[in-house]
C-alpha cells in the first residue's frame, strides 16, 4: 500500500470518526478534511494526485446543493400557509395512534420518493411530521429518521428514483419497464418494495408502544394554497423530466437534459412564490425571512463529503476496493457463486455506509460485470450480470441508512431536526438505521439471489 492511499484512508477515517463523535462541529469537519484533500492535492505532495480548488468544487452535486436551497425555501412559503398543520391534522385524524402516524408518514415518503429524489422528499414530508409531533408534544426525532430511511430505501424501486439507479439502467441496458419485469422476471420494484414491507414491519414493532390515542378537534385553516400548488407544481415536474436522460445516459443523438435540471427547477418554483408572496405583501421582508431558512449547516455539511469523497476517489481507493472484488471469481460452483454474491452486496452495504453510493456504484458497474463473466467461465453455470447488478443496487441503495452521513437524505433529515432544536448522535440515528438497513437488504438480497440464481 503507497503513501498516498495510507494518506487518503487515514485522513478519511479520522474525519468520520471527528464527524461521528463531534456531531455539532460536522460541517467544519467536512470543511477541514476537504481543504486538507485540496491543499495536499494542490501542492503536489504525492505524485501523480492532482486535485485543485477548481477540481474539488466540480466534485460538488451542485444539482443537490440547489434541490436542497430551492425546495427549503418552497417549504418556508408551504410552512407559513399551514397547509402542513392541515396535512398533519388529517393524518391525525386517520392515523388514530403515534405509531400508524409514524406509518403513513414513512409510507407516504416513500412512494414519492421512487419518482423524486431522496433530499427533495424528506424536504417536502419532514413539515408535515413536525407539525404533527408539535400537536402531540412528542419528539419528531425517530419520526423523522423512519421519513430519511423510507425515502432512501424506496430510491431503488424504479429507474429514475435514485441516480444509481439510473447508472445501472445504463449499464445494463434497462429501460424504465425493466424495473417491474426484466426478461419475464420480476424486477427491482418488487425485490425494493418486498424490503419496504419488511422494514414497514419493522417499524410497526420498534413503535409497538406508541399506542397513544390521536384524537383531532378542529382542523387547521389553510392561508394561502398557492405554495401547495408550488410543491406539487415541483413534484410533477421533478417527475417529467426523470424520463429524460442526463447527457451521460442518453443514446448518441437523443435529447438530454443538464445535470442541474432538478436543482434549477426546485429554485424556480421558489422564485416564483417568492416573487408573488413579495408583490403580494408589497414588503421584501419574505425574502430575508426565506433566506433565513435555508439550512446552510445541511449545505455545508453536504459540499464537504463531496469534496472528501472526491479525494478518496481520484487517490484510488474506490477503484482498489473494485479490484479486490474483481479478484473473487471463484470456481463457478454454485457456493462459489452465491459467496461473491454476497460478498458484493454487504461490501457495498458496508462502503455506502461512509462513500456516497454514486461514486462507488459507478465505479463497480463494470467490475460486477467482469466479474459474472469471470465466474461464467470458471465453471458450468451461466451468471446473469443482473444477478449481480441488482445485488449491487441493493447493497449500494440501502447502506447508506446504516449511518447519519452515508446518504444525502440521512443529512437533511438531521439538519431538519438541528434546526428545531434536537441533536441527533451517531447512536441514536443507527438505533433505527441498523435493523432497517439489515431488514431490507436481507429481504432484497435472498429475493435478488432467488430470482437470478444461475442454472
Amino acid at each position: 500500500m503507497d503513501s498516498l492511499t495510507v494518506f487518503a484512508l487515514v485522513l478519511f477515517a479520522a474525519t468520520y470518526i471527528l464527524m461521528f463523535t463531534l456531531q455539532k462541529l460536522r460541517p467544519y469537519i467536512a470543511l477541514a478534511s476537504a481543504a486538507i484533500f485540496v491543499i495536499v492535492g494542490s501542492a503536489g505532495v504525492f505524485d501523480g494526485f492532482s486535485y485543485t480548488f477548481v477540481e474539488a468544487l466540480g466534485e460538488i452535486d451542485w444539482n443537490v446543493i440547489m434541490m436542497i436551497a430551492g425546495t427549503m425555501g418552497t417549504v418556508y412559503l408551504f410552512i407559513l400557509s399551514k397547509m402542513p398543520n392541515r396535512l398533519s391534522d388529517l393524518i391525525l385524524s386517520k392515523a388514530g395512534s403515534v405509531k400508524w402516524m409514524v406509518v403513513f408518514l414513512s409510507l407516504f415518503a416513500g412512494i414519492i420518493s421512487a419518482f423524486v429524489d431522496n433530499v427533495a422528499t424528506v424536504l417536502m414530508v419532514a413539515p408535515v411530521a413536525v407539525a404533527a409531533c408539535k400537536k402531540l408534544k412528542i419528539s419528531p426525532v425517530p419520526v423523522i429518521i423512519c421519513i430519511s430511511l423510507s425515502s432512501n430505501l424506496q430510491g431503488a424501486a424504479t429507474l429514475v428514483g435514485d441516480t444509481t439507479s439510473i447508472l445501472l439502467g445504463k449499464a445494463a441496458n434497462l429501460d424504465f419497464m425493466d424495473f417491474f419485469f426484466c426478461q419475464g422476471r420480476p424486477g427491482m420494484f418488487w425485490v425494493t418494495e418486498a424490503g419496504a414491507l419488511a422494514a414497514t414491519i419493522l417499524i410497526i414493532f420498534i413503535f409497538r408502544k406508541n399506542k397513544e390515542k390521536i384524537s383531532v378537534r378542529e382542523i387547521t385553516p389553510v392561508q394561502d394554497y398557492f405554495p401547495t400548488f408550488l410543491l406539487v407544481g415541483t413534484v410533477a415536474v421533478l417527475i417529467a423530466v426523470s424520463f429524460i436522460p442526463y447527457k451521460s445516459n442518453a443514446e448518441p443523438g437523443q435529447f438530454y437534459k443538464p445535470d442541474i435540471t432538478n436543482g434549477l427547477i426546485c429554485l424556480g418554483f421558489f422564485v416564483i412564490g417568492l416573487i408573488r408572496q413579495m408583490v403580494k405583501d408589497h414588503s421584501r421582508k419574505v425574502l430575508i425571512d426565506a433566506l433565513k431558512e435555508i439550512d446552510y449547516y445541511t449545505i455545508a455539511l453536504l459540499c464537504g463529503l463531496f469534496i472528501v469523497i472526491g479525494g478518496i476517489s481520484r487517490a484510488g481507493i474506490i477503484e482498489m476496493i473494485g479490484e479486490k472484488i474483481a479478484g473473487l471469481s471463484g470456481d463457478g460452483s454454485l457456493m462459489s457463486v452465491f459467496t461473491v454474491y454476497s460478498i458484493i452486496v454487504w461490501m457495498s452495504v458496508l462502503m455506502s455506509a461512509f462513500i456516497d453510493n454514486i461514486p462507488y456504484t459507478a465505479t463497480m458497474l463494470p467490475v460486477v460485470a467482469v466479474v459474472a463473466k469471470q465466474l461464467s467461465a470458471a465453471g458450468t453455470l451461466t451468471v446473469h450480470p443482473n444477478l449481480l447488478y441488482f445485488g449491487l443496487l441493493v447493497g449500494a441503495t440501502l447502506g447508506g441508512n446504516i449511518t447519519p452521513i452515508g446518504a444525502s437524505a440521512n443529512i437533511t433529515g438531521i439538519g431538519i431536526l438541528n434546526r428545531e432544536g434536537h441533536s441527533v448522535s451517531a447512536g441514536t440515528f443507527m438505533k433505527y438505521g441498523v435493523p432497517f438497513t439489515l431488514t431490507a437488504v436481507t429481504v432484497g438480497w435472498l429475493l435478488v439471489w432467488i430470482i437470478w440464481m444461475p442454472a
